[in-house]
């Protein structure tokens, strides 16, 4: 790029830079203010159990006579100078301290990244993985209870990418491998890539380390290593959804005694051949940020107990690239940094055959990066120039600054299943979070009915009374009122999304952004306004055919439960979402027919809901309004839905014929288009 083009191109990615610091910094101060404000009892609960007045490390008998520690013996001795310290300062220290290690990581890891880097990537890598590293989960749990984990982390990282000198590259691994002893794999793998002095200098630092706090103590050595098997029985149950390993991964399936040791070894040296060959592999390759990061992975998989403040190497593995398509480079880290930073529960609907994934989440990322994931080699031609995606051209809006957001570029093919599955699931699950956050008192929202009530009188558009006692005298269409409320919300918006993603990709795109909106603006009203259904107005006289005769006389009626917002009636989303389905079939439906049946569902469904008293007709208009919204939203943002496709492009530019004068030879070098270029959209069958 020439001129003002290069110049604006580096104020945007200084802004944006800036802007990911500013992150950074509120994510720490976040982070400190979670960890203080807790009342001294309820955080850094493990440090606490450790060095605090009554911690074992103050005790003259066994660190593991309570249970309560499950470190080395040589952390213990580390850890024991500081009982002397002020718990109160101590604390502040060690969290501020732990947020240092945090930075420290992921400046190293930032710096390690395999090269060619573009100067973009080099700018924005240390905020965005220092980001990433504070919001995952081993992070977060490790500052909530105050344990060391995030130290051997950084150790290894420092030995691979700063530490130049051999041996003290070795001592920096041995010295990690003495907090957490299976990181001896990282020794093998310094023998293993011809780093052989560093390798045996880590064995050595190791040997002493434990030889020291042996000779220092001899009952609590013999406690971890011989009576429980360098630590494997301490700590909680092994079996327990803490523990993501192999071990704990085959307990929790109903293994137990020798046949679950003798499969879980088996596995383990299996997992231990498969992934140091893997790592060993990409280091030569030149991706030795990769290489730590597979033997992280496989360090987690194989370690008996291998607790979540202990997982972090899983998002080491974010760096690896998976896909010769460039829209499928998204899938691998879109993968690591859901799996690290979210809940298996989010990830994952609440069905019992998908227990045994959800619950091993972590574990199967990392077995995933150590044993299966295909990352592709530097000398793979797709390594920096992947398969291109064909953007479409949206036709002309109708105002100037439409789309708002130019970098929106869609395509007519259709985006990754997992993908578009795992932010299906993401999305709902937040939407339901927050809709139950969305607290209001009965008062408040009872308050709100009223008002919402009188409008309506006002407007001669009050007829849910009527219609409630209606629809309540005829048992069949009760029963059809109240299974439609209970079924079609869901099942209609979700086939419809399933046939657009089979059927016609890039109208799939635009109807699922906007859906999206018209759900977080419907969020916007449950927060400012929580309402009162019908159902849950006293004194009115309203029947609940779904939920069955209420108790208006309980103090605690139409409070929040558990399951849901009782109060989240404004706008209505039941409506809204089949609003929603109506206007898409009768826009993209081929069929008369199939027209006219899409209408009848929102009718259905508004019928439904002021049958059986869940909402007010107004309700019902909110609903209308920010599925518009959601609309309006993805047009100003995105363009219009219609494309251009390359037939039409090419009849409109003419046909293109080379001067007689000039010969036709090799193209003329341009400029560097940056680093996203924009190649003309492609129709494909699925996509006119």
């Amino acid at each position: 790029m020439r001129g003002d083009a290069a110049a604006d191109t580096g104020a945007r990615t200084g802004l944006t830079r800036a802007l990911l610091w500013l992150v950074v910094a509120a994510l720490a101060v976040r982070q400190v203010a979670v960890v203080l404000r807790q009342p001294p009892g309820e955080r850094l609960l493990d440090l606490e159990t450790w060095i605090g007045e009554n911690g074992v490390l103050h005790g003259t008998g066994s660190l593991y006579d309570s249970g309560r520690f499950t470190g080395t013996p040589f952390a213990g001795l580390v850890l024991k100078p500081l009982t002397a310290t002020a718990q109160q300062t101590l604390g502040v220290a060690w969290t501020f301290g732990s947020l240092l290690l945090v930075v420290a990581l992921g400046l190293v890891a930032a710096k390690a990244l395999p090269g060619p880097v573009g100067r973009r990537t080099a700018l924005l890598a240390a905020p965005v993985a220092i980001s990433l590293v504070m919001l995952s989960l081993p992070v977060r749990n490790a500052l909530h209870l105050g344990q060391t984990s995030i130290l051997p982390v950084l150790l290894v990282l420092l030995a691979w990418f700063v530490v130049r000198e051999h041996r003290a590259a070795g001592v920096l691994v041995g010295v990690a491998a003495a907090f957490q002893p299976v990181l001896l794999l990282f020794a093998a793998l310094l023998w293993l890539t011809g780093r052989r002095q560093a390798s045996v200098s880590a064995g050595a630092t190791f040997a002493l380390a434990t030889a020291v706090a042996w000779a220092a103590a001899p009952k609590d050595s013999w406690t971890y290593w011989v009576h429980h098997l360098a630590g494997a029985g301490l700590g909680e149950r092994p079996d327990s959804l803490a523990n993501q390993s192999l071990h704990g991964a085959l307990l929790r399936l109903g293994l137990e005694g020798p046949v679950e040791i003798a499969l879980f070894l088996v596995l383990a040296a299996a997992v231990v051949v498969l992934g140091l060959r893997r790592a060993v592999r990409y280091a030569e390759d030149g991706q030795v940020l990769l290489a730590v990061a597979v033997t992280g992975c496989v360090v987690v998989a194989v370690s008996p107990t291998a607790w979540q403040h202990q997982l972090l190497w899983v998002l080491l593995a974010v760096v690896g690239k998976v896909g010769k398509r460039a829209s499928d480079r998204l899938v691998w880290p879109s993968v690591v940094v859901l799996a690290v930073t979210l809940p298996g529960t989010m990830l994952l609907p609440n069905i019992e055959p998908l227990f045994p994934v959800r619950d091993n989440i972590l574990l199967l990322t990392a077995l995933g990066a150590a044993c299966l994931a295909p990352f592709l080699p530097r000398t793979s031609p797709y390594w920096q120039h992947p398969v291109p995606t064909d953007y479409a051209k949206p036709v002309a809006a109708r105002w100037r600054r439409v789309p708002l957001l130019p970098f929106w570029r869609r395509v007519f093919t259709r985006p990754n299943l997992l993908l578009e599955l795992l932010l299906i699931r993401v999305v709902y699950d937040a939407y339901a979070q927050v809709r139950l956050a969305a607290r209001a008192g009965r008062p408040l929202a009872e308050e709100h009915g009223r008002q919402i009530h009188a409008i309506e009188q006002w407007l001669h558009i009050d007829i849910e009374h009527w219609v409630n006692h209606a629809v309540v005298k005829i048992d069949w269409l009760r029963e059809f009122f109240d299974y439609y409320y209970s079924t079609f919300h869901f099942i209609v918006p979700l086939t419809i999304l399933g046939v657009l993603y089979v059927r016609r990709p890039a109208d799939y795109r635009w109807v699922r952004s906007s859906i999206g909106f018209a759900t977080l603006l419907a969020l916007v009203g449950f927060w400012l306004y929580p309402l009162a259904p019908p159902r849950l107005m006293p004194g009115l006289g309203f029947i609940d055919t779904v939920h069955g005769v209420q108790d208006f006389a309980k103090p605690d009626y139409g409070t929040l439960t558990t399951v849901t917002n009782q109060y989240a009636a404004m706008p209505s989303l039941h409506f809204g979402w089949s609003l929603w389905c109506g206007v898409v079939i009768v826009m993209l439906a081929p069929k008369l027919w199939m027209k006219a049946l899409g209408l009848l569902h929102p009718l259905f469904t508004i019928a439904a809901i002021v049958a059986t008293a869940n909402h007010w007709v107004l309700d019902a208009v909110g609903g209308a309004l920010v599925v518009a919204a959601g609309f309006g939203l993805t047009y100003v943002l995105s363009g219009p839905r219609k494309l251009v496709s390359d037939e039409e492009r090419e009849a409109a530019a003419g046909p293109v014929e080379a001067s007689p004068s000039e010969p036709v030879g090799p193209a003329e070098p341009v400029a560097d288009p940056g680093p996203d270029p924009v190649p003309a959209g492609k129709v494909t069958a699925s996509g006119t």
